[in-house]
């Protein structure tokens, strides 16, 4: 979707780095304030493919920001809670049955939500939301009991039935019935969404070829591979190739010299060090010369994110099998090889004793795990639950310290020959075990009245009341606001995000003209071009004079044409530039001055007219003397994967991107003049545009025409409450202990007119009023 570069890395200048050191000092990292005076504050980058986020790694930050490090809960993988220990209490706060479609049909509504919280992300929607923001419950009781000799449980506490196997994500993708490998093995469409080398693509012009294009039958013979990689001036360069046959005997163990100086030799991980690669003469080319020899014509190669190694080899293969896709589990999620082998294989691998990954050890096990799966078939692979096994072996992780469960691991071995019983825990099975009690408040309840303090209550008005006393006395709170049953019908949903899509596609049109009748639509295409990526340019001949309609797929776009071209001349002509006038467009100009000042977007600047022959690193490179330049965002197409000639630029101070607006514009890159402007959709908001503007009203008309008169008879009255609600969170947010972490929840829409994404807003609360990033 969308190609992001973090600049950190780089050399900054001696002025900014001791800048950079008082923030530090400031902010706990160094001599200074003592413990107790350390603020707590988050840091992510929500751009692009990386702004939407699952319930699992949702999961990750309330787990980690409730337990912390000393409970064996580890940072989240997206974003960094810092201080976690001198967190006050985690809250967060539930809109019952609202998306992200609410939040920006209602954006001026919400004023304190959009001017507080620093942190934005997309929520993917999930049928029952607070079971999966809670983890799965169960059937028995899977909490620990308080008794004499303090908290135990037992293997039979942990029993429940198996869940309908039909549910499961391997039955889904491969249906029940065994098949022979070729079933397998991953099609055109699916090496190339997973970034696997293939011949034709533009980054793969000199890969070298196995030459292995013998048509794949259910006995072609299988190969298990693995590679260790080093970090070098070039990228990841392989050090170390294995490589194995179907009974596991080694054919290839070899290290490699890498062509480019190492920077890092990932020792931890690939065990290999620089004396080791000393003596070495190999090179990759003598590996690929090797490998095109061994490998017969019909060979099938297995590996675990095999894309990975076969980037590194620089070779293309046409046949895989990627045991971690093979695996397969819900949300495009993927078990790690270590855990696949001692769940399914019985087999310890990755071992913390020793130094580094084995590459043959790692090239058998996902030899093994694909041949299991193919001589077992799905149905058997479900039936092991793998997804519980993990999350109880998390469970006992948690819960080592305490000795509150006895760990699951041990009994793997013996589920392999009959379903595992082990079930899914629930979060606050987690929080329980520290002893801490949640509190819920909320209209919509959960079956756990004796895990938290769960207190129903009937208005929003007296879940504030509530929540307003109760809240200070809890350190993990949940709380539920709701519009009430009469707003949530399937059809007012559609017909919400009926009217978003409509007002969208108004913001990114432009009309422009009068032109002359026999003017060159290529030149106009390319002036207006200059302002960011055009969907579609029309010529309008309804009018006297023709007129040209413009869509963009940037909101900036659209602004920087109204801005730059309205009045100038083009194609020999002296044109006005406006926006189509309808009554849904007449707080335009509101709006785009609301967003351009949105918390989100301060910092952002939006450029322009980019040569698309440009890299990422060629972008970097002209952009890197720009001061405190933070990242840089190249948005692509979700379809084609090509990017789009516009970028993002983060600044880590407001100034800097002022700064920086005024340098860049009229720059010149190889030829190309650049024009820029405060961003406008920055984030989340970009991806979820360009989802929206390339729909076409799946809702269908009978939804809009039929539905849309009684939505706007209550559409005031939602406005109204939207206000309403967002009065309300900022009473609770203002009541909240200095760093506290907060986290607001649009959880989306699963309906039958389809899904709508969810939205969430996170900050931690400083005296300043505004979530600190």
């Amino acid at each position: 979707m969308a190609k992001r570069l973090c600049l950190n890395g780089r050399k900054r200048p001696a002025g900014q780095r001791q800048e950079e050191r008082k923030r530090r000092k400031v902010d706990g990292g160094g001599p200074g304030p003592g413990p107790e005076e350390r603020s707590c504050r988050l840091s992510a980058a929500l751009l692009g493919e990386d702004c939407e986020i699952s319930h699992e790694q949702l999961y990750e930050l309330l787990k980690y920001a409730a337990l912390g490090k000393c409970h064996n809960a580890a940072q989240p993988s997206w974003c960094r809670v810092h201080h976690q220990s001198h967190l006050a209490g985690v809250v967060v706060v539930v809109l019952h049955e609202m998306s992200q479609v609410h939040f920006y049909r209602f954006y001026l509504q919400f004023k304190h939500l959009r001017k507080v919280f620093q942190h934005r992300f997309t929520l993917t929607p999930s049928a029952n939301f607070l079971t999966s923001l809670y983890g799965e419950g169960t059937d028995t009781d899977l909490r620990p009991q308080n008794t004499a000799q303090g908290l135990t449980s037992t293997s039979s506490e942990c029993v429940t039935k198996i869940s309908d196997l039909q549910c499961d994500p391997i039955i889904r993708r491969y249906g029940e019935e065994k098949r022979g490998l070729t079933s397998y093995t991953l099609t055109l469409e699916e090496q190339k969404k997973n970034d696997y080398p293939i011949k034709g693509s533009p980054g793969c012009k000199d890969y070298i070829s196995t030459e292995c294009d013998q048509q794949r039958t259910d006995s072609s013979p299988l190969f298990g591979l693995d590679c260790e990689m080093c970090l070098t001036a070039k990228g990841n360069e392989v050090t170390r190739v294995s490589l194995v046959d179907a009974q596991g005997q080694c054919l290839l163990n070899e290290l490699v010299k890498p062509e480019s100086t190492v920077r890092n030799y990932r020792t931890r991980f690939s065990g290999v060090t620089r004396q080791m690669l000393l003596p070495v003469k190999t090179r990759l080319s003598d590996i690929q010369t090797r490998l095109k020899k061994m490998l017969p014509h019909d060979a099938v190669l297995v590996g675990h994110s095999l894309n990975a190694d076969l980037q590194a080899l620089e070779m293309i293969h046409p046949s895989v099998i990627d045991t971690s896709l093979l695996f397969a589990r819900d949300e495009g999620r993927r078990f790690k090889l270590k855990f696949l082998a001692k769940a399914v294989l019985g087999k310890e691998i990755q071992c913390e004793q020793r130094l580094g990954h084995d590459p043959t050890e790692d090239a058998r096990a996902a030899l093994e795990l694909a041949q299991f799966f193919i001589e077992q078939g799905p149905a058997k692979v479900a039936e092991l639950n793998l997804e519980m096994l993990l999350t109880a072996e998390k469970l006992a992780e948690v819960s080592q310290n305490k000795a509150a469960l006895q760990p699951q691991g041990c009994e793997v071995e013996k589920q392999l020959n009959k379903p595992p019983l082990l079930s899914k825990p629930c979060f606050l099975d987690c929080l329980q075990v520290t002893g801490q009690k949640p509190l819920l408040l909320g209209r919509e309840g959960l079956d756990s009245s004796s895990l938290c303090q769960s207190n129903l209550s009937t208005s929003n008005k007296q879940i504030l009341q509530r929540a307003l006393e109760d809240v200070p006395l809890s350190t993990f709170s949940i709380i539920q606001f709701s519009l009430g049953p009469e707003y949530i019908a399937s059809h007012l949903h559609a017909g919400l995000h009926e009217k978003v899509r409509s007002k969208l596609t108004d913001m990114l049109t432009i009309y422009a003209g009068p032109f002359e009748e026999s003017f060159c639509l290529k030149s106009v295409k390319k002036e207006f071009g200059r302002c960011g990526p055009i969907q579609s340019l029309t010529v309008v001949t309804e009018t006297f004079q023709p007129y040209v309609r413009v869509q963009y797929e940037v909101l900036e776009g659209a602004q920087l044409a109204v801005e730059s071209l309205n009045g100038a001349e083009v194609a020999g002509s002296c044109i006005k530039v406006q926006r189509p006038v309808t009554a849904a467009m007449l707080d335009c100009d509101v709006l785009i001055k609301e967003l351009e000042l949105d918390v989100e977007n301060e910092g952002v600047i939006y450029v322009a007219g980019l040569k698309k022959s440009l890299t990422e690193t060629d972008l970097q490179e002209e952009f890197s003397h720009l001061k405190d330049l933070e990242t840089l965002f190249l948005p692509k197409a979700p379809q084609s994967g090509k990017h789009r000639n516009c970028c993002y630029l983060k600044f880590q101070k407001p100034q800097s991107a002022v700064d920086a607006l005024e340098a860049i514009n009229g720059w010149t890159i190889k030829g190309s003049e650049l024009r820029s402007r405060n961003a406008l959709a920055s984030g989340h908001l970009w991806r979820w545009i360009w989802q929206m503007n390339h729909s076409n009203g799946k809702q269908g008309k009978h939804i809009f025409y039929e539905q849309m008169e009684q939505l706007s008879d209550c559409e005031q009255d939602l406005r109204k409450k939207m206000k309403k609600l967002d009065h309300r969170i900022k009473k609770l947010y203002r009541s909240l202990q200095n760093n506290t972490l907060c986290v607001v929840l649009f959880p989306g829409v699963n309906s039958t007119h389809g899904s709508q994404p969810g939205l969430g807003l996170m900050g931690i609360k400083t005296d300043g009023g505004r979530s600190p990033c």
